[in-house]
């Protein structure tokens, strides 16, 4: 039998610091979802934090900050910026 692929299973978020911790879980329970602070990256700079959440196979990056949209060459970041 062969089995059934769903993105939703493939899910996989980090939380920055600005989202509260708590938030996870609200997300589905086939989402992994972690934190900043859980992946021991507390105090990354945004472009070292972009790099660290493409090597470790991120899908997404939530965050409460401002100012992600002006960010340089935005749509080149390695990954989706939920702000």
């Amino acid at each position: 039998m062969q089995q059934k692929f769903s993105w939703a299973s493939q899910v996989k978020l980090l939380l920055d610091e600005s989202i509260p911790r708590q938030l996870n879980r609200f997300f589905p329970e086939n989402y992994e979802v972690y934190t900043v602070q859980q992946m021991g990256w507390t105090g990354s700079k945004n472009g070292e934090l972009f790099e660290l959440a493409r090597i470790h196979c991120f899908s997404a990056l939530i965050t409460l900050d401002r100012g992600f949209e002006f960010q340089p060459n935005i749509k080149l970041l390695p990954l989706p910026v939920a702000a």
